[in-house]
């Protein structure tokens, strides 16, 4: 009988858990997505907004012959629609390049080039591994405190949630211009990472990288790549931040593009 009620009361207490914990994402994902839902605009209304610093584009997808992902396409046409309206003079691309072989921004980049956007205007945060680190950044690094963030809509929410938590004035434009192929599992996914960033919104770790700042306000050209690129040869399949860090000794400046700064390096 002791065991059967100690199985009970287990049961009970497992029920009353999942009853909490189901109740404590649902509210903190409505707490997410009400802090920036009236601040999601169309391409007109972020026109009509001034000095704003930079548009942010959100990285996702690059595929493996370095073609965009039809996500990453719909975001970058956006963008630049909201560019051309003169919401903003600078565009910040921000996505995963930490290894040589995965290079979202400057695919990213490249797309604002091949569609007539100078390329001073055009800045890249080579280091913006996630959602988080990518808002964290723009603030820190880039100097950013009124910004536009392009992404679908989904995915606003949080950024623009992260965004209100660093004192930065952000604003959101949708790039949900095609229906995506396994989008309700990024639905479910989004309830799960909204939870994550709301609780580092508490706490506000570090990002993987930080470094010397580059405001936006100056040459988007000083975080290209392209003197970095002969160091990758060395180390083909390395994440650079471990080739960073491995290489550091001879006091040698070069520019980092996982960083966006100069680093003080030696040769492996």
């Amino acid at each position: 009988m002791k065991i059967k009620k100690w199985i009970k009361i287990a049961v009970i207490v497992m029920a009353c858990l999942a009853v909490v914990g189901l109740a404590s994402v649902l509210i903190i994902n409505a707490c997410v997505k009400s802090a920036g839902r009236e601040r999601i605009l169309t391409v007109e209304q972020a026109a009509q907004l001034e000095d704003v610093d930079c548009i942010i584009v959100l990285g996702c997808q690059v595929r493996s012959d370095g073609s965009l992902s039809h996500m990453l396409r719909d975001r970058l046409e956006k963008a630049l629609a909201v560019y051309n309206t003169g919401a903003s003079p600078k565009l910040l691309m921000s996505g995963d390049h930490g290894q040589k072989e995965y290079d979202e921004v400057n695919a990213m980049k490249s797309f604002a080039l091949e569609n007539g956007v100078p390329s001073e205007n055009v800045f890249m945060d080579h280091a913006g591994f996630s959602t988080y680190e990518s808002i964290y950044r723009a603030k820190e690094i880039f100097g950013a405190d009124k910004v536009i963030v392009v992404t679908q809509e989904y995915h606003l929410y949080r950024s623009l949630y992260i965004a209100e938590k660093f004192g930065v004035e952000a604003y959101g434009v949708a790039a949900d211009q095609n229906t995506y192929a396994g989008q309700t599992m990024r639905d479910l996914r989004e309830i799960l990472a909204r939870c994550k960033d709301w609780a580092k919104c508490i706490f506000k770790p570090e990002p993987t990288f930080l470094g010397e700042p580059i405001p936006v306000s100056g040459n988007g050209n000083l975080t290209n790549d392209e003197t970095e690129k002969t160091a990758w040869k060395a180390l083909p399949s390395k994440p650079l931040f471990i080739w960073n860090y491995l290489c550091r000794g001879q006091e040698t400046m070069h520019f980092s593009p996982v960083t966006g700064r100069n680093l003080n390096t030696g040769s492996c």
